[in-house]
């Protein structure tokens, strides 16, 4: 069976809900209007889902001039305008990972609403646009001195693939725990699904090419995806079960941490589309499985 792009997803606002996308243009740092908004303490740490599960439940709508729309349970929508870049002495700076890299606040009145979200002080939670998606690099380890993400963890993309999550499932279901599967793909907040695959076989790719013609992007593929608490979070209630994380640490541990999915950097840009070719270029098959 051919590979192909099941599936186009990106996250507008770091933590927060996800959009579906029928075809996606990708830029250096990443899908466009993937992960340029971030909630962020005033005092400049990041603020994820790990933290604040509420954040899951939070809509948002990607508007074309880059603003969002952010719904809530029991709220109504509430509509933020992309601010005008900070000059570097004015962005707000936060740290990412280990990462310090700022953004451009977006006002009193979105860290109000966070802040009535969230259950936080006034004025100790706020919203920042990354207006400078070329200001924050990948970790040196895995890439190159001109490789550049925005606000996601770590890398520009993420990719994972149908089997692999149908094999987790029956795996799930084979464990203690089956009444907390199947899980769906969205519990990994994936830019790109591939169908086509063998289960876990994206662990061995090192670089794709997906996409036809012109429009065609190639990607490396640096490492894989080390998984944390926000995929044992049920989006709809916040509440925090034991899957995928018992069942990955069963079977898919390395170097002490689980893993599934794998991390992607673009070489150019394109655009990808539902149901494009994914074209397998390089390939380990050392044996052994993530991390690199």
């Amino acid at each position: 069976m051919p590979l192909v792009v099941s599936s186009l997803h990106r996250y507008p606002v770091k933590s927060a809900g996800g959009q579906d996308l029928g075809e996606a243009r990708v830029e250096p740092w990443g899908l466009a209007g993937d992960h340029r908004w971030m909630v962020a303490t005033a005092t400049g740490l990041m603020v994820s889902a790990r933290e604040c599960p509420t954040l899951l439940g939070v809509g948002v709508d990607l508007a074309s001039d880059g603003s969002v729309t952010l719904r809530a349970p029991g709220r109504g929508p509430f509509t933020v305008a992309v601010p005008d870049p900070a000059p570097a002495e004015d962005q707000r700076p936060v740290d990412l990972w280990g990462t310090a890299t700022s953004g451009t606040d977006a006002g009193a009145a979105a860290s109000a609403w966070l802040g009535d979200l969230l259950d936080a002080a006034p004025g100790e939670l706020l919203l920042l646009h990354l207006d400078d998606p070329a200001r924050r690099p990948v970790d040196p380890r895995y890439a190159g001195t001109d490789d550049r993400v925005n606000f996601a963890d770590g890398f520009p993309l993420h990719l994972t693939t149908d089997r692999s999550l149908t094999a987790l499932n029956h795996l799930i279901d084979d464990g203690p725990r089956a009444d907390e599967g199947p899980l769906p793909m969205s519990r990994f907040r994936p830019n790109l699904v591939v169908a086509g695959a063998e289960a876990w076989e994206e662990d061995t790719w090192r670089r794709i090419r997906v996409g036809t013609g012109d429009d065609a992007v190639e990607f490396r593929m640096p490492k894989g995806c080390a998984r944390c608490v926000m995929t044992a979070t049920d989006p709809a209630s916040g509440e925090l079960g034991r899957e995928p994380l018992a069942t990955l640490v069963r079977h898919r541990r390395w170097d002490g941490k689980s893993w599934f999915g794998m991390n992607l950097i673009p070489d150019g840009t394109g655009t990808v589309r539902l149901g494009d070719p994914v074209e397998v270029l390089e390939v380990d098959d050392s044996g052994g499985g993530p991390p690199r």
